[in-house]
Order: C-alpha cells, then structure tokens, then sequence
C-alpha cells in the first residue's frame, strides 16, 4: 500500500490510524501549499484533489478518511479501532460522524475562511462572512460533548476512530486558533490521554 499524504488533519486521522495499527505503508508527500493536490499527477490519484488518498496493492485508491480506515479495520482486525461486532462498530461510527458534525467540520471550514483564505480562496468557495460562525459552532460541539462525556474515551471504554478523529483536528485547531478552552476539564483530560499515546508523536 501507499499513502499520499499532507499537512493538515484529514491526513494525520489516518497516519495516527495505521500507527496505532501497526502498519507501516510507503508514504507520498503531497505539496499543499504549492497546490501540487491540484495538478494532474494526484488528480488522477484522488479526482477530488484532496488528501490523503490510499492506494491499494490492486492499484485502486480509496480517498476519505473514514473509508480508508474502515478498510484498514478489516484487513488488520487487531487492534480493533472501530469494533468487533456489530454494535461496537455502530457506536463507534455514531460518535465518528457525531464529532465530525458538530466539532471537526465547522472548525476545519472555519480555518478556511479566515486563517487559511489565502491558500483556499482560489480552490474553492469561500465564505468569509461565516467564519466566526462556524467557530462557534465548533464550539458549541465541544461544550455538548464536555456536558455528556462519559469516558474514559469518546465512545466510552474502548480507544477508536472517533478519538483519532476528534484528538487529530483539535490539536490542529490549536495551532490556527482555535484552541482547546481548559474550562472543558473532561476534555482537556480526555486531550491529554490522547496526546500521550505514541501514534500521536508517531502522526504529528
């Protein structure tokens, strides 16, 4: 296998998903800031432009990160990262999507239409004006899982996708200003425990 990769936090997901794995793929830097995910090299790898993409022994690619990671979940089981029957994967793609809507989403378009409009204006539509909106948005998302937080991880006892998802775009976050309010004591806890796992250095 081989993974296109990038800066960004769609890319770390999946890069933190095969260290916790096990999995060592050959890796491919995608140069995003010089739009080299625009060019027709990668878009005959991944048509939307976007990263990562994976491509398979069989020469197809997968792109979207929790479609890689679902096949990476079945063809290497152990450890399981979304579940081992039915209703630990449902709860675990509950919590995924969950986290997805109503935190990482607002918070990654937030990015793009105020920090990051310079190198996204010109790649896709942009709507300033709802920048500060989607923040909050984002924030709204963490005070509703901070009130119902359960633990010890996202989807209760067991570490999954949700967490890497979660973990990769608020560390993101952080770095481009949005960053984490301590007042979430249980998600700043839940942050930490996160952070001090090795596929979080092995990702960053």
């Amino acid at each position: 296998m081989k993974l296109y990769t990038s800066i960004g936090p769609n890319p770390r997901v999946v890069k933190m998903f095969l260290a916790e794995k096990g999995i060592d793929v050959e890796r491919v830097e995608v140069d995003l800031r010089a739009g080299e995910n625009r060019q027709a090299a990668y878009l005959a790898v991944n048509p939307a432009g976007q990263t990562p993409a994976l491509e398979l022994e069989s020469g197809a690619h997968l792109a979207e990160i929790t479609a890689i990671c679902e096949y990476l979940e079945e063809v290497t089981p152990n450890p399981p990262l979304i579940g081992t029957t039915a209703e630990e994967r449902a709860v675990t793609r509950m919590w995924t999507r969950r986290v997805d809507l109503k935190i990482c989403e607002p918070m990654a378009n937030g990015f793009r239409f105020a920090e990051g409009l310079p190198m996204f204006e010109s790649r896709m539509r942009c709507l300033p004006e709802a920048a500060p909106g989607l923040k909050a948005v984002a924030q709204d998302g963490l005070a509703w899982l901070e009130e119902g937080f359960q633990g010890p991880w996202i989807a209760g006892g067991r570490f999954t996708l949700a967490d890497i998802l979660l973990f990769s775009f608020l560390d993101f976050g952080a770095a481009v200003g949005q960053p984490l309010d301590a007042g979430y004591a249980k998600v700043s806890d839940w942050f930490a425990r996160v952070k001090a796992r090795p596929s979080a250095a092995a990702s960053a």
